[in-house]
């Protein structure tokens, strides 16, 4: 009679067992490595921005996806993820350099905290002022070319605007930039001077009647070198869609287009 042949397969289940546990060891050190390689990059190198408000048309639209280089003016509490609140780190700037007028930049507004994006006009010991909706920057009246006029809808009152777009060029600016004006008229347009003191900066928005910036009563003001953030290099894309309205500016697709 043959007899029956008892098989032990503890040593298999244990060896599967231990193979999983190492597999996941070895999964979580992956992703713990990436998150933190993520975490340096968003804080040393580059953080990712999502644009808010019409303030930056047409340069940059709602929804637009930004890189910001944060080692282009330096380092300071404000570039990591929750500086704002982090006041125990005070207020240096580590390896400080200033912008170029006419740089798009990133900034942590000084007296609300909100993270805002404009264009940097007046550096240290300029003086800016806006006379019947003309920019003056150090008494130099700054020539504007009209491209076309345009309507568009605005993001939160859905109201329809209409604006002329222009083409203007400020001293030692590499290339043109393009602007929105509604009227030189508007609340913001008979403003200053202003002198900016040192080691701030003066900022204003490309959609001049609809930006809140540095001209405004209720703006950031002039905002200390260590409440910036970094210099807008590139949108990458955009996945805010606007409706196609018959005679209404509505934005094509837009993917990675260099500042």
């Amino acid at each position: 009679m043959a007899k029956s042949k008892a098989t032990d397969n503890s040593g298999d289940t244990d060896a599967k067992t231990g193979k999983k546990k190492a597999t996941l060891a070895s999964e979580l050190r992956f992703y713990g490595f990436f998150l933190l390689a993520y975490f340096v990059f968003i804080t040393f190198a580059y953080g990712q921005y999502r644009i808010p408000s019409e303030s930056m048309q047409p340069t940059l639209e709602v929804g637009d996806r930004l890189y910001v280089s944060k080692f282009a003016y330096g380092y300071s509490r404000h570039d990591l993820p929750f500086g704002g609140k982090m006041k125990f780190l005070g207020d240096g700037v580590i390896n400080a350099s200033l912008p170029e007028r006419g740089d798009v930049v990133v900034f942590r507004n000084p007296k609300s905290g909100i993270v805002m994006i404009k264009r940097a006009a007046g550096l240290p010991g300029d003086e800016i002022q806006y006379r019947a909706g003309r920019l003056f920057i150090n008494g130099e009246l700054i020539e504007r070319e009209e491209i076309e006029e345009l309507l568009y809808r605005d993001y939160k009152t859905k109201r329809v605007i209409k604006v002329s777009k222009y083409s203007e060029q400020w001293p030692n600016e590499e290339k043109p930039h393009f602007i929105y004006e509604q009227s030189d008229r508007e609340l913001n347009d008979q403003r200053g001077p202003f002198v900016v003191p040192e080691n701030t900066l003066f900022f204003i928005g490309d959609n001049r009647d609809n930006s809140t910036d540095s001209r405004a009563s209720a703006g950031p003001g002039y905002v200390p070198m260590s409440y910036v953030i970094g210099r807008a290099e590139m949108m990458v894309l955009s996945f805010n869609r606007c409706k196609e309205e018959e005679g209404l500016r509505c934005p094509n697709d837009r993917w990675f287009i260099k500042l």
